[in-house]
């Protein structure tokens, strides 16, 4: 069978969005739309939340417990195993093979991969009379303003020592629908080490700073308020009073809160350094996110806004082998689980994430979903809460999940088909209980790698 066969029998299975079984999405009962936040974590591990790895050795009381709450789907899945990629899906509810990139991931001074005129769920939610926003790590690409003319030869490295960071960043996230956007460009470990916010530099920078080991991060420029250390805490606080200050408000909210961990640089705050007591930092990492998630929870508990707030908890691919998986499995822990490989790969564990969502008013407490889902079915899933129409090029490549959401769903399969992507570009497709690897290996970082 050729391949370029295959990929129309990828995309034809991709292009509808109506679940297998259903006439139809779910008719949306009259009541007030709910609060959105969609946390999601970067490079953390099927295994490393203990609801969904009985064998974890990482105590996170804070998720399970939000899963006591809530539901868990236990065959949830990214659209891709590597970062940029399946932040696209999500935001747009499209697979990222359908834009020019087609494998890896972008840099901190790539430029921006949505186009402003594409759907985005803060767009869409804009339409919807939402106040949206984005706090965290973005890594979709955002277009600096240069100190010389733009030019296609400048290099990752060259680049960053060229953009005038006292000028304004275009194409940035404000410019995708949010109100308020704060974060920054690409991953924790990639220059420039600099926050923006709505669209301005918070700080130029005046250092370069790098690190090595379980702790590391490329040499680059670095802003004297950019503290590595300090990057997730300070996503949650800001996230913490976002959620304070909305809940006052009259208009439902939507917040984005994209953290850049347990990612490189593997950097627990001292209070969590040696907690789990697996002589890694990375199980002390994962415990401070849960830490953090119990402060998110508590807010939204305490701001009076728990019953009609939709909140999603799940990881953008597989954990990274810079967990040093070796000695995480020699005291027991797999942040796999059951599962082959980890992150970057076609093989189950590079797109395979915990996936936990609570909503007290329309979800019961404590149920457990095994219908496969995919990262970009947020997509037509708020579009549907939030009463918004789909145009047949908006989030093709997205189901509504709210029939799932409130158990009304009676079909064998939700989804007709899931495509999975690989960091070297390699094509996976997942039906039933049957899943087709198109290439010899891994397609990522896992032997054999081809």
């Amino acid at each position: 069978m050729s391949e370029g066969f295959m990929l129309l029998m990828l995309i034809g299975l991709s292009a509808c969005r109506t679940p297998s079984g259903e006439k139809g999405l779910e008719k949306k009962e009259e009541s007030t739309l709910p609060n959105i936040i969609y946390v999601l974590a970067d490079d953390l591990g099927y295994g490393d939340v203990a609801v969904f790895n009985s064998n974890s050795k990482i105590k996170t009381p804070y998720l399970d417990n939000m899963a006591k709450e809530g539901m868990i789907f236990t065959d949830a899945h990214t659209s891709s195993s590597v970062c940029t990629p399946t932040r696209y899906g999500i935001l747009t509810g499209r697979y990222n093979w359908r834009t020019v990139k087609k494998q890896g991931v972008l840099g901190g001074s790539s430029k921006a991969l949505i186009p402003n005129s594409r759907t985005t769920i803060a767009s869409l939610l804009q339409k919807q009379n939402y106040t949206t926003a984005f706090i965290g790590k973005w890594h979709l690409g955002w277009d600096w303003t240069l100190k010389v003319k733009d030019d296609i030869s400048l290099t990752r490295s060259t680049q960053n020592a060229k953009n005038d960071f006292s000028k304004p960043v275009k194409n940035n996230p404000n410019d995708l629908g949010f109100d308020y956007a704060y974060g920054h460009c690409g991953s924790l470990d990639m220059a420039p080490y600099v926050y923006v916010e709505n669209g301005m530099p918070t700080m130029i920078p005046t250092n370069t700073t790098m690190n090595k080991g379980q702790a590391f991060w490329r040499k680059g420029l670095t802003a004297g308020d950019f503290i590595h250390e300090d990057v997730t805490p300070n996503f949650f606080r800001r996230a913490i009073s976002y959620v304070e200050e909305k809940a006052k408000e009259d208009k439902p909210f939507f917040l984005y809160l994209p953290i850049p961990s347990p990612h490189t640089p593997i950097l627990p705050i001292k209070e969590f350094q040696g907690k789990s007591g697996l002589d890694n930092p990375y199980g002390d990492f994962v415990m401070m996110i849960d830490a953090y998630m119990g402060q998110l929870l508590a807010q939204i508990k305490k701001s009076g806004i728990e019953g009609n707030t939709l909140i999603i908890f799940t990881s953008d691919n597989g954990c990274s082998p810079t967990a040093d998986f070796e000695k995480l499995l020699q005291k027991g822990h797999n942040p796999s689980a059951q599962y082959r490989g980890h992150k970057a790969d076609i093989f189950e564990a590079g797109h395979r994430v915990p996936f936990i969502v609570k909503w007290p008013n329309k979800i019961k407490a404590g149920t457990v979903n095994s219908q496969t889902v995919c990262t970009t079915d947020f997509a037509a899933t708020v579009a549907a809460i939030s009463n918004y129409k789909l145009s047949d090029n908006e989030a093709e490549d997205s189901f509504d999940m709210m029939p799932l959401f409130t158990q009304s769903f009676k079909g064998d399969a939700f989804r007709e088909g899931t495509i999975h992507h690989s960091i070297n570009g390699s094509f996976a497709i997942r039906k039933g209980d049957y899943k087709l690897i198109m290439c010899a290996g891994s397609g990522g970082w896992s032997y054999p790698t081809t």
